[in-house]
């Protein structure tokens, strides 16, 4: 038994089996803080320091991490002596919002969270940011104090029964994670369920995934809804659902995502975790570090799960670039954090170099004109029809004309399925390159390509 399994298993036995597999494991302790600012400033306030209701999943062996990914970084120093205890990568809401042209003219205010081995003694919890040449920098530090009397040790009450889809051992060597529903009342529970191990053999069906399936722990869990589905506000629908995820995040029709923080990590106090999201409309959303969202009865659903599950899983970063979204074009072009898109700011030296054949050229040369005219007209009917307020079924009936054409149209690439610097990538058409012609991370492809499949073993690795 995991582990985790204790936050909603009150049976007595889980208890027992929680108990031997976790005797040395640490509490969890979490720093809830208030991210503010805009697009030139920002500020931290501490919210409050919580031990969360479950020991620490992670390996003792693992506590740095080395992958240099994330906008975001943060340490916990033992306060007394300055030794580093533990450390991660980040991606946050903010991080994105603070791109769009919103934050130009405004403040906003965001919940955020880190979550670390609980100390015994005074910790420096260091956050920090990458600068324009991509080092991190301090922005922030706050002391933490396990014996402080406000560190809140309260219990909170079940959110549910938790479902297990895959159990492969000691949460300490292996990837926990978390599906959750939200917008399923409690009638639509064998519902949440099913699609839940519907999307979850997907994912495993998917390299590298496949091949390290024994690598994760996977539960389900979905806290009752009042009512069936999550809010759109572009159509006028709003729910109250469990976790408040919506649709329209950044002004963007199809970006689900959930600004409520706390709800969030009050449900949901795991490593990794997917909101499925009970509706149809095509749609779905991926932090680094933070959670990845699906709309469960798209039928697009299967690649949206695990294109966003790559967001959130390994920091892989968006290779389309025909395809509106919120944010502003970068003002300064510094090489990416992201592991699969470079600058190319140096053809002599990228960082999957190691992955390219000595005869494919760098940049390497595809039909990227003829590959923008159809995106242009493509995206010209996939707006008219969201604009008429259409039926789902006619966008899906164009996804996957659109995606007919894709696969034609790549299998005659002269570099198809070869590594090299595909200009295109991040949102925009120059200056960005992207590792294949295709990719799970640039269209609706089955695959992920060779430096996305390595990225994501890499983090596996982190924590199995």
């Amino acid at each position: 038994m995991t582990k985790k399994a204790l936050f909603s298993l009150a049976v007595p036995i889980f208890l027992i089996l929680v108990a031997a597999e976790t005797e040395a494991a640490p509490s969890t302790m979490r720093l809830d803080y208030y991210h503010t600012g805009n697009a030139s400033q920002e500020m931290f306030s501490v919210d409050r320091v919580v031990i969360e209701p479950l020991p620490w999943p992670g390996n003792p062996q693992k506590n740095i991490d080395e992958t240099n990914l994330g906008k975001y970084f943060f340490e916990v120093r033992d306060r007394a002596t300055n030794r580093l205890l533990y450390s991660r990568g980040f991606a946050s809401i903010y991080g994105e919002w603070e791109t769009t042209d919103e934050a130009k003219t405004m403040n906003r205010t965001f919940s955020e969270s880190l979550r670390f081995p609980a100390p015994q003694v005074p910790v420096q919890v260091v956050l920090k940011k990458r600068d324009a040449s991509n080092a991190f920098r301090e922005i922030w530090s706050t002391i933490v104090d396990p014996k402080d009397m406000f560190v809140d040790t309260s219990k909170l009450p079940s959110p549910g029964p938790l479902i297990e889809i895959q159990r492969s051992g000691d949460p300490a060597t292996k990837v926990d994670f978390l599906i959750l529903g939200d917008g399923y009342t409690a009638a639509e529970r064998n519902k949440f369920e099913s699609d839940v191990r519907r999307l979850t053999a997907i994912l495993f069906a998917t390299s590298p995934f496949k091949e390290r399936r024994r690598d994760f722990n996977v539960w389900a869990l979905c806290p009752p809804s009042a009512e069936s589905g999550v809010s759109r506000p572009s159509t006028g629908i709003h729910r109250r659902s469990p976790l408040g995820a919506s649709y329209d995040a950044f002004g963007s029709e199809r970006y689900v995502l959930t600004f409520e923080n706390r709800a969030l990590r009050e449900v949901a106090p795991y490593e990794f975790i997917e909101i499925v999201t009970n509706s149809r409309t095509y749609g779905g959303g991926g932090i680094f570090g933070l959670y990845s969202t699906v709309a469960a009865d798209s039928a697009q659903a299967p690649y949206v799960f695990v294109h966003e599950f790559g967001h959130h899983f390994a920091g892989l970063a968006d290779e389309y670039y025909t395809s509106p979204v919120a944010y502003l074009p970068v003002t300064v072009r510094t090489e990416p954090w992201e592991p699969n898109v470079t600058a190319l700011l140096d053809p002599k030296d990228f960082k999957w170099k190691d992955l390219v054949a000595s005869d494919t050229p760098i940049p390497t040369p595809w039909q990227k004109e003829e590959y923008e005219a159809h995106s242009r007209e493509y995206a010209k009917r996939r707006a008219q029809i969201r604009a008429a307020d259409r039926p789902e079924e006619e966008m899906e009936a164009l996804f996957r004309e659109n995606r007919e054409w894709e696969v034609k149209f790549f299998a005659a690439e002269k570099y198809a399925g070869k590594v090299g610097a595909f200009e295109g990538a991040m949102y925009e058409a120059k200056g960005y390159y992207r590792p294949e012609v295709d990719c799970k991370m640039f269209t609706r492809s089955q695959a992920f390509c060779a430096v996305c499949r390595r990225a994501i073993q890499r983090v596996i690795d982190l924590y199995a």
